[in-house]
């Protein structure tokens, strides 16, 4: 439910599926399922959205079990944190047929990072996560059309650590010598794994016009900007955001519904999530807000690049000021060193010096 270009990146996907003309979801929720249930409702843009609870999150594959029951005919498979051109849905439609698999596979220069296909024609050959031989690799775009035949495939492939993975099962049927096959289409790809994703993709989306053509349409009729204010397009702001005297916002800066940016304030390159308050003559630059964050006056931070363990992963230089999950409280003159973690309801004292991960619920000094 994080937001980009001032929408939820599951609205985004929702709308890249309608425009190609899905007329049914089925939406697979587990860890704040109430979340995305509230927003969204028993309907979206007129198309009925079912929800299935996915008690225990077990993987993607396990994901799918879950749908056994229904369905019958070939039907198709979308992630909630990739953002897809309703382009790239259609050419997968298109090309589904009577095969137990169809992958859409994009050109992309930093496939490494993703999942890369091997291709023998329209026939897929090979599947690697984050690849890094030599081979000539497409990306995976995430985007799938599947015959009910998969969830023998799922239950099939050995589980990894306890997870049934989607990319295991059309390994497993790969190796099986199933046709598998893949559709080379093209159009916006955008992936939001990671909170510095989301910068990016809220970039790609206000580049691509989804979020306004211009400053009229992306600034929402019940915000208030101050005659001062300095809008350094492109900038979103979202309904009932208050901009303060002498702020300057921009360029590439979301702010959500309810959001309250003070006096002479600096962001940019930043998603604010609903709301948030930023207090006046702090500085943000390349960060990311959840929602009801508290940002002290004069707090700074100066942006990235930086590095950013995630679990037992370091990812280095990485474009993150920092990230402020929901309700964090900073208190004013603080500090923050580029790639900074707070998790959710965690407090920093007032002139704080902060850096690495911080744990939620936690108080720094």
């Amino acid at each position: 439910m994080l937001p980009a270009a001032n929408k939820p990146i599951l609205a985004h996907v929702f709308d890249g599926l309608i425009e190609a003309g899905v007329s049914e979801i089925t939406v697979v929720v587990g860890y704040g399922r109430s979340r995305v249930q509230d927003h969204f409702g028993p309907t979206y843009r007129n198309v009925p959205l079912t929800y299935v609870v996915q008690e225990k999150q077990l993987g993607s594959g396990h994901a799918l079990l879950s749908l056994e029951d229904r369905f019958e005919e070939p039907f198709l498979v979308a992630y909630g944190d990739q953002i897809l051109d309703s382009n790239i849905i259609s050419d997968v439609i298109e090309a589904t047929g009577e095969e137990v698999a169809t992958l859409g596979v994009l050109d992309h220069s930093r496939v490494e990072h993703y999942g890369g296909v091997i291709m023998d024609g329209d026939r897929v050959t090979d599947l690697v996560e984050r690849p890094t031989d030599e081979r000539r690799y497409r990306l995976n775009a995430g985007i799938y059309g599947l015959n009910p035949k998969i969830f023998e495939a799922i239950r099939n492939a050995e589980p990894r650590d306890g997870e049934h993975s989607l990319i295991d099962a059309l390994s497993w049927l790969v190796d099986s010598d199933a046709a598998v096959h893949g559709t080379v289409t093209d159009g916006l790809w955008v992936d939001a794994t990671y909170p510095w994703d989301l910068l990016e993709v809220s970039r790609d989306l206000t580049d691509a016009g989804l979020a306004g053509e211009g400053r009229d349409e992306r600034i929402d009729d019940s915000a208030t900007v101050h005659e001062t204010a300095i809008i350094r397009d492109p900038v979103v702001i979202g309904a009932d955001a208050e901009v303060g005297p002498g702020t300057v916002l921009g360029p590439y800066t979301c702010l959500g519904e309810n959001v309250t940016v003070e006096s002479s304030a600096v962001i940019e390159g930043s998603l604010l999530d609903s709301d948030t308050r930023v207090g006046p003559n702090a500085t943000l630059i390349d960060c990311v807000t959840g929602q009801g964050v508290s940002v002290g006056a004069g707090t700074t931070v100066p942006g990235g690049p930086g590095d950013v363990r995630v679990g037992d992963r370091m990812f280095e230089r990485e474009r993150l000021g920092a990230l402020f999950a929901d309700r964090v409280e900073i208190g004013g003159a603080s500090s923050f060193a580029p790639g900074t973690m707070v998790g959710p309801d965690a407090t920093v004292r007032t002139g704080a010096d902060v850096g690495g991960s911080i744990a939620e619920r936690t108080e720094v000094r």
